[in-house]
């Protein structure tokens, strides 16, 4: 049940969609890979509406390079793990939910015991082999997938719901040239903040979702489109 004090903090979203909907948030586990630009942004929002439990694995330490676009992080937090760093700031955002950080290599081997429970997978990485595997072990429990990728001022998103929509596999079926991918603070807040969007509609059961559809955010233009995406038959991961 939704607490007296839960009632004020998210009164403001309550008038949107009720105590129930409310509910729904609070009771919802999300896995966000990734503690970095477009899990600060992410995060930060999902626990600011209440989603109840938040699951954040990261490998890597607070480096002074990531704080342009990091900014789950800080100055004080240089050279301290991610998933350290991150937890105490959305703890101190909102006492009321539950922070998981996790510090840990995500792999065929550990996916599986690091989703478990989780209605949700939120892809923040800035890698396509870590994407496929999510993208995989998302079809294999039969939870959705947000995906978000940033490069400069452009950026992308979609979501993913197995047994019903193309995959991420379908969409990128051959994984792009590894490069130090140049961006800008903005956005990766603008693609979070999508990202995030789609997570809470997800978990209310309303407006319509970046299914079979890949928005993409053109920052120079300040323009954004969305253009159909078709589901691949012979997909190795969600096709026949």
């Amino acid at each position: 049940m939704v607490t007296t004090g839960e009632l004020e903090r998210y009164k403001r979203q309550i008038l949107l969609f009720g105590e129930d909907g409310q509910e729904r948030l609070k009771e919802a586990t999300i896995f966000i890979a990734g503690a970095g630009g477009l899990g600060s942004p992410i995060s930060l929002y999902l626990a600011a509406a209440g989603v109840g439990r938040l699951i954040i694995v990261d490998n890597d330490d607070v480096d002074l390079t990531n704080l342009n676009r990091q900014i789950l992080h800080g100055d004080s937090s240089v050279g301290e793990r991610k998933t350290d760093s991150a937890a105490r700031r959305l703890r101190d955002l909102n006492a009321d939910i539950e922070v998981v950080p996790i510090d840990r290599w995500m792999d065929e081997e550990s996916i599986g015991e690091l989703i478990l429970g989780a209605d949700g997978i939120v892809d923040a990485m800035d890698n396509f082999p870590t994407r496929y595997l999510l993208n995989k072990a998302a079809h294999k429990e039969e939870i959705p997938f947000f995906h978000g990728g940033i490069r400069g001022f452009y950026g992308q998103a979609t979501t993913v719901v197995p047994g019903k929509t193309a995959c991420f596999a379908c969409i990128f079926p051959h994984t792009p040239p590894e490069e130090v991918i140049p961006v800008v603070g903005v956005t990766a807040g603008f693609i979070g903040m999508v990202q995030a969007n789609e997570v809470i509609k997800y978990l209310l059961g309303t407006g319509e979702l970046l299914t079979n559809r890949l928005l993409l955010w053109d920052g120079m233009r300040s323009e954004v489109d969305t253009i159909p995406i078709d589901k691949n038959p012979d997909c190795p991961v969600c096709g026949r």
